[in-house]
């Protein structure tokens, strides 16, 4: 390392808990470590010894590679998972938000738009959440996720105050769509790679309590929105959740860093890792199940009000509902994937999901819906905490490539969420809800189908196999 990078590598420690790195070496940066941010001293561990079953203390390299490093746990660790559940809760939480405003705005404010077209503003915005990933993995890796939550939190509000003043589809698409898809994108990547420098055994634990978050924002805005909407209207009430954004996002900022950073530079796809085929057929199966997976978020509230089943006030509670119940369907997976495996906590929920789309076809009750509706939220929130955990799973030799293959995954997954539901409301439009539900039911146990093919060329077929 030349006298340059090193001071370079203190500076960008000092300015954000990042360090640079030798091609020996790795500095690393523990907030837990009381020699201070920037040390390049051994760190000091606890392990226990098996054959006396004691504890004993072992000296390791911080290294993104070495697992034995990983603390697994500690105050510092479950303040990542409090800032991960935060951001979750303004990117993806917003994602879930968006059915309340297709029905505000296929009545309200775009009258004269189609379901499909108004979808597409929502599809758009979860596609660069993910797309965005692809690009910003590697930039994660060469250590600036602090400028990445930074940004993505500047974008996330600008749009969420800019869609404050739009009167016209154009104008909802721009702030709604790209501005605060984008600004979700660059949060994407920091959300759940953090926690993988922080967590080992309890990683599914931590990445499911940190998706929790989505839903919890999937709960939260909707009701902060239609409570607000008809006292103060749609700009304000549209303000009042960007002044949210604001403080929550500031936790985020303040606590979240990282540990250790690569040894050196990565590129932006890792061609190789397509070339696995647990892993792309993992990323396959999770691209086909977001074909389908959101129908139900986008469209359930409309086809409630619309088909007579509830009225404007309970349609939109189902909503809320399914993100509460999804909120527990991210956490209990998570922690039963730490003790099987996140493949073998996801194949199956896979298929109760896709059942439950076929089941409301006949439903004409709301508490038919509402009992189906809620368990589809629980089923389907293993789609959003375990594929982290799962490519961290199949990441496991080359541990420094985690952000780049997080970023490639959800670039091809984000194409899933861009045409799934615009191509449901066009079902929709010109066949009716029951062929829409069949459409989303399809979709996901294709994807269930896909996922036991991963899981055959990583683990085989044996049931009693972690995986």
């Amino acid at each position: 390392m030349t006298i340059n990078s090193a001071q370079d590598g203190q500076a960008r420690a000092s300015n954000g808990g990042f360090a640079d790195s030798s091609t020996s070496t790795m500095n690393h940066i523990d907030p837990t470590d009381e020699k201070g941010a920037g040390s390049t001293e051994p760190v000091t561990a606890l392990v226990k010894d098996e054959a006396n079953s004691e504890l004993q203390p072992a000296t390791l390299k911080a290294s993104v590679n070495n697992v034995a490093s990983v603390p697994d746990g500690g105050m510092w660790a479950w303040l990542q998972v409090l800032g991960a559940h935060v951001l979750f809760f303004n990117s993806w939480g917003i994602i879930n938000t968006f059915g309340t405003y297709e029905t505000y705005y296929e009545i309200e404010l775009l009258p004269n738009s189609t379901p499909s077209a108004i979808a597409w503003i929502g599809s758009t915005q979860a596609f660069l959440l993910l797309f965005v990933g692809a690009l910003t993995g590697p930039v994660y890796d060469a250590g600036f996720s602090r400028e990445l939550i930074l940004g993505g939190s500047f974008l996330l509000i600008l749009g969420q105050m800019m869609l404050s003043l739009c009167k016209e589809y154009w104008q909802v698409l721009l702030s709604q769509g790209f501005c605060i898809g984008i600004g979700c994108g660059f949060l994407c990547v920091p959300s759940t790679a953090i926690l993988s420098q922080y967590f080992t055994t309890k990683l599914a634990t931590a990445v499911g309590i940190t998706a929790a978050g989505s839903s919890f924002g999937g709960v939260i805005y909707p009701i902060v929105f239609h409570k607000l909407q008809p006292t103060i209207g749609f700009s304000w009430a549209t303000r009042v959740i960007g002044f949210l954004m604001l403080g929550t996002q500031c936790i985020s900022i303040a606590i979240m860093r990282v540990r250790v950073l690569p040894e050196k530079k990565r590129d932006i796809l890792d061609f190789a890792a397509f070339k696995e085929p647990p892993y792309l057929f993992f990323v396959l199966s999770v691209f086909i199940g977001f074909m389908g997976l959101y129908q139900p978020f986008f469209y359930v509230q409309t086809f409630a009000i619309k088909q007579g089943i509830t009225d404007s006030n309970l349609g939109f509670y189902i909503l809320a509902i399914m993100n509460c119940t999804s909120a527990f369907g991210r956490i209990v997976p998570g922690i039963l994937s730490d003790k099987i495996g996140p493949m073998n906590a996801m194949i199956p929920c896979a298929f109760i999901s896709a059942l439950l789309c076929f089941c409301v076809i006949p439903v004409h009750d709301a508490a038919g819906l509402i009992t189906l509706m809620g368990f589809y939220g629980f089923f389907s929130g293993t789609f959003i905490s375990s594929p982290t955990a799962v490519v961290v799973q199949l990441s496991a030799h080359n541990r420094g490539k985690i952000g780049t293959r997080l970023g490639q995954a959800f670039g091809v997954i984000a194409f899933g969420l861009l045409i799934g539901t615009p191509v449901g409301g066009v079902v929709l439009h010109k066949y009716g809800f029951p062929r829409l539900w069949i459409f989303a039911g399809a979709f996901v146990a294709a994807s269930g189908i896909t996922l036991i093919t991963s899981r055959k060329y990583y683990k085989g077929l044996r049931l009693m196999i972690k995986a």
